[in-house]
C-alpha cells in the first residue's frame, strides 16, 4: 500500500480484526506515525515499524520503531525476527518523524541546497567536494537526484519545515531527478552526473556535517536512539564511510557546536539551533576522541566499531572485519582497531588467532579509498606497521578467506602466517588500476613467497585471479569447496590450538627473521632456538606422550 495514512489505517484496522490475538501486525513505512497506524487498531501495543530499506534485497537495515503504545515486549520479538532473516536491526525507541537514518540524511542533501538556494557553492563543487574530499558515496545533488527531489520535498513539507528554493523549483518544473530525465544534473540531453575531483573548492563541509551531527545528538538526547545504533543505521542505510557519531568525535564536538551557533546567530533558522545534549557535552569537557569522550566513552575500553572478536575457551581468537555495507573494505579505523586488538590482548589467552570477514562477499575487497580522503593523509596510520603487527604476533594467524580478497585484504591475508580460501574467492593486488601500488607489504611479502615473476604480474596486471590459482602460485595454502570451508578451518585450528606455544612461537619468529639474515645466521638462530626449547617442560611432555603412545597436553612452559 502506498504511504498514505488513511490507506494504512484502513488496513490495518481490517488485519486487526482478522489476525489472531497473540500476532504482532508491522508496518515498512518510512515516514508515516506508527502511532497514527496504530491507532486503528485494538492492539496498540503489538504494532511496531519494521522500515526495510530500498532494495531490501540487498540493504541489511531495518529499522525496529516504537509507536507511543508500542511495548519492549514487541519491539524485541520485531528485532529478534529481523535478526533471524539475516537483517541487521537497530531500535528507534521513540515514534519521530523520519526515523533514525532519514533525520540524519535528510540534512545531508537539504544543507548544501538552501547553500545553492543562497548562491553559496555549485551543484558540482558541493558533490565533488564530499565525496573526494570527506568520503561520502554519493555528493549530497547526486542523492537527491538518484532519490527523487520530490522525496525530499515531501519529507520536509509532511513536517512542516521550511523547504530549500531550489528543491521547490525542482519539484514544481517536475524535474524530480534521474527518474524524470532531469534534476540537478541533465540525464537526457547531458552527461548526468559529471563531477570530478577538479570540481573541488572550499566548499564548507563542516556546515553539512554540524547539521547532521547536531540531529544525531538531538536524536540521542531525547532517547531515540544510541550512538550504536544511529551510526549502524547511517553505514547500512546510507553507506556512509563511517558513522556520523563517530565523525561528529573525530572533528571535535567543540566545532560543531561552535559551528551551530554562527550559523543560529548569522540565520536564525531552527535547524541550526543546537541540541541540549551537544551543548552538555561539550559544557562538561567531553568534546570527542581527543578528549576521551564524546558520543563515544574511549577513557576504559574504547569501543570497536568495525571489528567484532572472541575468545573461545581453546584460546581460539576470532576476529571478524564487520564492514558489509563496504564489503569489508579498510578504513583507518579499521587498521587502528586491528593494531590495538592485537597489541593489547593478553597473549596468554590466546593460542592463535583466526581472522575472517562478515558476511558471505567479502573477506576483504581492499583499503577504503573514499575513507581515506575524508582525513588528512599524513594523520592515516602507516599500513604496513598494522600488518607488522599481524605478522609479528606471538601466536600463529590464519586467515579465512570466503569471497573477495583484495588490495588490503590480501595483504592482511599475507601477514597471516596461514591462508584458506573457498574456492569460489577472488584474490588480487589492483592497485594499478587505480594508479597505486600496493601499500600494506604486498610488494614484498609476495615475492618472498611466490618469487619476482609471479609478483610482479600479479601486482604490474592488477590481476585478480581465482582461489584455486592462488593455490597453485602458493598465495595460499588451500582453495577448498565451499561445503569443507569450514572442517579444513577447523582442522588446521584444532592442531594449532592443541600444539606447544613455545615452540610455536619460536618457529614463528625463526621463519620470519630467518628470512631476512643469511643462511649461516638463520642456522644458528634455529638451533639456538632449539637447544633452548630443550628445557623446556613442554618438550618434557611431548616426549612422554610419544613414549606413551597418547595426546600431549602442552602448557605454554
Amino acid at each position: 500500500m502506498p504511504e498514505r495514512l488513511d490507506i494504512k489505517e484502513d488496513t490495518f484496522s481490517t488485519v486487526d480484526e482478522l489476525a489472531p490475538e497473540h500476532a504482532i501486525l508491522a508496518s515498512n513505512t518510512s515516514s508515516l506515525s506508527i502511532s497514527a497506524i496504530a491507532s486503528a487498531t485494538n492492539r496498540p501495543e503489538q504494532v511496531v515499524g519494521l522500515h526495510f530499506f530500498n532494495p531490501p534485497v540487498k540493504m541489511d537495515l531495518i529499522e525496529v520503531t516504537y509507536g507511543e503504545a508500542t511495548t519492549d515486549e514487541t519491539a524485541e520479538l520485531a528485532y529478534e525476527w529481523a535478526e533471524s532473516i539475516d537483517k541487521t536491526p537497530i531500535y528507534v525507541r521513540k515514534d519521530v518523524h523520519g526515523f533514525v537514518v532519514n533525520t540524519v540524511l535528510v540534512p545531508f542533501m537539504e544543507e548544501p541546497a538552501w547553500m545553492l538556494s543562497n548562491d553559496e557553492t555549485t551543484v558540482r563543487a558541493a558533490d565533488a567536494t564530499m565525496v573526494y574530499e570527506r568520503g561520502y558515496p554519493m555528493g549530497p545533488f547526486e542523492l537527491n537526484d538518484f532519490g527523487g527531489i520530490d522525496i525530499a520535498y515531501h519529507f520536509r513539507d509532511a513536517s512542516d519545515q521550511p523547504v530549500p528554493p531550489v528543491i521547490s523549483e525542482k519539484v514544481e518544473n517536475e524535474s524530480l531527478g534521474k527518474k524524470s530525465g532531469k534534476g540537478f544534473y541533465d540525464y537526457e540531453n547531458g552527461d548526468g552526473v559529471d563531477y570530478d575531483p577538479e570540481d573541488i573548492t572550499d566548499f564548507d563541509t563542516l556546515r553539512t556535517e554540524a547539521v547532521m551531527i547536531n540531529k544525531a545528538a538531538w536524536l540521542i538526547g531525547t532517547d531515540v536512539a544510541t550512538p550504536e545504533a544511529i551510526d549502524t543505521g547511517l553505514r547500512l542505510g546510507g553507506n556512509f564511510p563511517e558513522g556520523v557519531c563517530r565523525r561528529g568525535d573525530r572533528l571535535g564536538l567543540d566545532t560543531v557546536l561552535e559551528k551551530l551557533e554562527t550559523l543560529h546567530e548569522t540565520h536564525g533558522a531552527d535547524r541550526y539551533e543546537p541540541a541540549s545534549y551537544l551543548v552538555e557535552l561539550v559544557e562538561d569537557g567531553f568534546t570527542g576522541e581527543d578528549a576521551g569522550k564524546g558520543f563515544y566513552d574511549y577513557r576504559v575500553d574504547p569501543p570497536y566499531h568495525y571489528l567484532d572478536w572472541d575468545i573461545d575457551d581453546d584460546g581460539v581468537l576470532e576476529v571478524t572485519i564487520d564492514r558489509q555495507e563496504r564489503m569489508n573494505s579498510m578504513s583507518e579505523d579499521v587498521f587502528t582497531e586491528i593494531d590495538r586488538l592485537l597489541t593489547e590482548v593478553d597473549t596468554d589467552d590466546v593460542s592463535c588467532v583466526v581472522f575472517t570477514g562478515a558476511g558471505d562477499k567479502a573477506f576483504s575487497s581492499g583499503a577504503d579509498i573514499t575513507g581515506f580522503t575524508a582525513g588528512d593523509p599524513t594523520d592515516i596510520m602507516d599500513v604496513d606497521e598494522v600488518f607488522r603487527t599481524v605478522s609479528e604476533f606471538d601466536r600463529p594467524t590464519v586467515a579465512k578467506i570466503d569471497g573477495f580478497c583484495l588490495g588490503a585484504g590480501i595483504e592482511l591475508a599475507l601477514a597471516c602466517d596461514i591462508r584458506v580460501a573457498t574456492e569460489g574467492s577472488t584474490i588480487g593486488t589492483p592497485e594499478t588500476t587505480l594508479g597505486l601500488i600496493p601499500g600494506g607489504g604486498a610488494t614484498q611479502r609476495l615475492v618472498r613467497l611466490v618469487g619476482e615473476a609471479r609478483t610482479k604480474e600479479l601486482i604490474f596486471r592488477g590481476l585478480q585471479i581465482d582461489a584455486e590459482r592462488a593455490e597453485e602460485w602458493g598465495v595460499i595454502n588451500h582453495a577448498v569447496p565451499e561445503a569443507e570451508f569450514e572442517t579444513v578451518v577447523g582442522d588446521i585450528v584444532d592442531d594449532l590450538v592443541s600444539g606447544p606455544p613455545i615452540a610455536l612461537k619460536a618457529a614463528k619468529r625463526v621463519i620470519n627473521e630467518g628470512q631476512e639474515a643469511g643462511l649461516d645466521a638463520a642456522l644458528a638462530m634455529e638451533k639456538q632456538s632449539f637447544a633452548l626449547l630443550s628445557t623446556t617442560d613442554d618438550m618434557y611432555e611431548g616426549v612422554t606422550a610419544f613414549r606413551e603412545n597418547r595426546d600431549p597436553e602442552f602448557e605454554g612452559e
